[in-house]
């Protein structure tokens, strides 16, 4: 495990992100760090597009809870 320095704004940032989200303030960062590596790595996905890949990856089922 390595550090990482970033900004006071940006770590406010992560630590306001992570309160939403549920994740620990490191997990945040690291979710947005991987996401945004597929992301340079696939410029033409959109953020969805990415998390779609990453579930179907990971063998994620979803269930709708409203019909659309």
């Amino acid at each position: 495990m390595g550090i990482v320095k970033i900004s006071d704004e940006l770590h406010e940032e992560v630590r306001k992100n992570s309160c939403v989200m549920e994740r620990s303030i490191n997990s945040q960062a690291e979710f947005w760090m991987k996401i945004g590596r597929l992301a340079e790595q696939n410029p033409t996905l959109t953020y969805e597009q990415i998390i779609e890949q990453e579930k179907k990856n990971q063998n994620v089922t979803m269930m709708k809870l409203i019909n659309e």
